[in-house]
């Protein structure tokens, strides 16, 4: 009786857990997205997708015990959490393509994505290899966190097309507010991503540990942000940079004491801050990386950080940890490849960071920045015609009824 109900206790505890982290994949992820400030229909409806496509392929694939260490019944809530995960990596790696994409390639992305990263979960969490069974990465930093970062910034090195680079990503006020929310739904259930699947006797270590963390990057990302920035804070740091203590303390949230914690929450967050105002910058200028979210400051270079930090606090396992990482770059990096050429050989979206070319809500295209140009107007904006091009610009000239972006 009484094992029966402590069954009974867990199986409730599992699916606060499992709501929990939902809540984190459609309004957390959802809403630190729509900062792009003409494509939160896009951003919203794409995260829809992919949690909507994952879930069911996951458990689907995880019921059979394909590309899985043992099968897992779908009817589980635990599986449902495994599931979750992996939608979590989705996110992410959408979070780096976001705006330049149809939003119909987000459900492909959310398909193919789940076999690369099962794929890299039997490998490495599951310790398929035996290099691998040692590896310490209870919530993540390595095998969610940085694998989406890295897959996603795979797809973007493909997908991201001349034009698109030299697009300004633009926000305001609205969308940067929204974004905030987002940053705080996340922020606030953070604690039960990490704790999900933890021991029961660790849960309560595990929540204290993660809440330090995101304190110590919260306060981090603020004072780093104000030196950066000349005295002021921007607003792109503080809503993800703030998150990067829960990335990084996620693969020893279990075995770290609090003060440990709190130090690697500072860390993940000096680290993101930096990211975002210098390192990002440099790798769009050098190598024309475009990360619209900003995927590798916050789940990448913190993912890497968290685990690395595990090789500090479990020595034992420094070789299945440095193989673990390798082995996840390299499935995520050929995996985002992979995608990102069948993604680009489904279409292309025409007017990137805008939602016009997804939506009938927008047939008034003035709402998404568009007006339609009349002859009227077309002399108003002095436009001289001469076989189709512009005198003052030397870019061709629109015809009567098409559409043009108001700046």
């Amino acid at each position: 009786m009484e094992n029966e109900i402590s069954t009974q206790i867990h199986e409730v505890s599992q699916y606060n857990f499992m709501i929990g982290i939902l809540a984190m994949l459609l309004l957390g992820f959802g809403f630190l997205m729509v900062f792009v400030k003409k494509n939160g229909f896009s951003a919203l409806t794409g995260t829809y997708l992919v949690v909507a496509s994952i879930l069911p392929l996951y458990l689907l694939l995880k019921h059979f015990g394909i590309l899985s260490a043992e099968a897992m019944s779908a009817s589980t809530v635990e599986t449902l959490l495994f599931a979750e995960f992996a939608a979590a990596a989705a996110l992410i790696a959408m979070g780096a393509i976001l705006g330049r994409v149809r939003v119909y390639q987000y459900l492909i992305l959310g398909i193919l994505i789940v076999p690369f990263y099962m794929l890299n979960e039997w490998l490495t969490t599951d310790g398929a290899l035996a290099i691998t069974k040692d590896f310490v990465d209870t919530a993540g930093s390595i095998g969610i966190h940085a694998f989406g970062a890295y897959f996603g910034l795979a797809m973007t090195m493909v997908l991201t097309t001349k034009k698109q680079k030299e697009l300004e990503i633009q926000s305001d006020a609205n969308s940067d507010k929204f974004s905030l929310v987002g940053s705080m739904v996340l922020w606030l259930f953070w604690p039960s991503f990490c704790s999900a699947i933890v021991a029961p006797d660790e849960i309560q270590l595990t929540a204290v540990n993660t809440i330090l963390a995101l304190c110590g990057a919260t306060l981090a990302t603020f004072i780093i942000s104000s030196i950066l920035r000349k005295g002021k804070t921007n607003i792109a740091d503080i809503a993800n940079a703030t998150l990067a203590g829960g990335v990084a303390i996620g693969s020893t949230c279990n075995l770290v004491n609090p003060g440990q914690a709190f130090v690697i929450g500072v860390a993940a967050g000096t680290l993101c801050t930096f990211g975002f105002a210098i390192i990002q910058g440099k790798l769009e200028k050098k190598i024309g990386l475009v990360d619209t979210c900003g995927v590798n400051n916050l789940h990448g270079m913190n993912g890497l950080l968290g685990g690395l930090v595990a090789i500090i606090i479990v020595p034992s396992a420094a070789a299945s940890q440095i193989a673990s990482i390798l082995i996840t770059l390299v499935i995520a990096i050929g995996g985002g490849i992979i995608t990102g050429f069948i993604i680009k050989a489904t279409g292309a979206k025409m007017n990137a960071y805008n939602d016009i070319d997804d939506f009938t809500d927008l047939e008034d295209e003035e709402e998404a920045g568009y007006v339609k140009v009349s002859t009227e107007e077309l002399k108003n904006l002095e436009y001289r015609r001469y076989k189709g091009v512009s005198h003052e610009t030397g870019e061709e000239a629109p015809s009567e009824g098409s559409t043009i972006t108001l700046e």
